[in-house]
């Protein structure tokens, strides 16, 4: 089998490698616009939209949206038993994915309806084909999914209505709406993945005294507070309504996490990660209810939940899937644990930048900094996982789920 043929072959090769590679360019064209004006110059980016909202838009829509997709498309089958994507099927949709990148990214000279378009299709075509896989053996929480998945492709629909000039006003709910909905995925997915993966290594380790603790009623509850926020942002709901649903979800995870035996994992890299990238998701809801009641930056919270909880979170999960679905040790290489503990402190550094304004400036510089130098490492280190052969099964390795 050649590389390319192997690169399409499973979902997760293509998408977190196109996830990883993105995460750098993106970041590294909105560094350069940032530093370029922080001295005082000028850059026009191609795009019709202003800077900021491209990236913005590119971060939640694009790179959220390749790391959803590889996670979907490799999950899905292992839970359902259903046969994986063909790889043709893969490389269309791949395809539809860079072509929204491309479209977005050179919309300043094209039809916005063609952006729209273009940029529109990867969600759809791809829900459909996991509809077809979830409905082999159909689960109320599993279908969940599919509804998070379609409030995303709204948030974004929203976005481009505007750029469109076909409403007014819900650029922003849209992308608030986008990343919200990420949050709520996490709370989903990253509630579901985390105990979980806690557990198999304690069991496989010996050690069954004090096992992770999920209790349903609090899973729900958070859950449910989750999924209602984007909704509540795209359907124009009180801020103090708002409020009170993220304040609610958030605590909900914060205790949820606590459950968790994180501190059982502090010398396994690729198990802190999901517990430290859940909790400041967790917390990044908490910032972001006690913004919209009055108290601290709406912005420093979205960017908590941006950097550190989506950019952490989606890290964490596509090193872990794409070792253990190429049959290597569930041990994250140096560079990527380095990666792990880089993304908090891009957060953080952000956190504060909105949060101090007069540290504004040299914050979101580092933060971008740090961002910057964790995907690398990323991309670096998983290159020949992403283009190489699958390596025999070890046994004390376990595929994600």
């Amino acid at each position: 089998m050649t590389a390319l043929k192997r690169l399409f072959g499973e979902g997760f090769r293509v998408f977190f490698l196109a996830a990883g590679l993105f995460a750098v360019l993106a970041m590294a064209v909105w560094q350069l616009y940032l530093t370029i004006q922080a001295l005082g110059g000028m850059m026009e980016l191609p795009t019709a939209a202003p800077p900021q909202l491209w990236h913005a838009h590119e971060m939640i829509f694009g790179y959220a949206s390749a790391a959803l997709g590889g996670f979907l498309l490799t999950a899905v089958p292992n839970w359902t038993g259903a046969k994986s994507a063909p790889h043709r099927f893969i490389a269309v949709v791949a395809g539809l994915w860079l072509a929204g990148r491309v479209a977005v990214l050179a919309s300043g000279s094209l039809p916005p309806v063609l952006v729209a378009v273009a940029d529109l299709a990867f969600v759809p075509v791809l829900a459909a084909k996991l509809l077809a896989q979830l409905l082999k053996r159909p689960k109320p929480q599993q279908l969940i999914i599919l509804a998070i998945l379609t409030v995303y492709w709204i948030a974004n629909l929203l976005v481009h209505l505007e750029w469109m000039g076909l409403t007014s006003d819900t650029v922003w709910s849209g992308l608030r709406g986008g990343l919200l909905t990420l949050a709520a995925m996490i709370m989903v997915l990253g509630g579901r993945v985390t105990p979980g993966f806690t557990r198999n290594a304690m069991v496989q380790s010996g050690r069954e005294d004090r096992l992770p603790w999920n209790p349903m009623p609090l899973a729900g509850f958070s859950i449910a507070a989750a999924i209602s926020l984007p909704l509540g942002y795209l359907l124009g709901l009180p801020a103090s309504l708002l409020g009170l649903l993220a304040l609610v979800a958030g605590a909900a995870g914060l205790v949820r996490v606590v459950l968790w035996r994180g501190l059982w994992t502090r010398d396994k890299p690729i198990l802190w990660s999901l517990h430290l990238s859940y909790a400041i998701n967790a917390a990044g809801l908490v910032a972001l209810g006690l913004a919209n009641l009055g108290q601290g930056s709406e912005i420093a919270a979205l960017h908590l939940l941006g950097i550190g909880g989506v950019g952490g979170m989606t890290l964490a999960v596509m090193s872990r899937a794409s070792l253990g679905h190429t049959g290597r040790a569930l041990v994250a290489p140096g560079p990527v644990a380095l990666a792990y503990a880089l993304v908090p402190l891009a957060a953080l550094a952000r956190f504060a930048g909105s949060a101090l304004p007069w540290l504004y400036t040299p914050a979101i510089l580092a933060a971008g900094a740090l961002w910057l130098l964790a995907f690398l490492l990323y991309v670096i280190a998983l290159w020949q996982v992403f283009w190489g052969p699958r390596q025999p099964r070890k046994p004390a390795g376990r595929p994600p789920a």
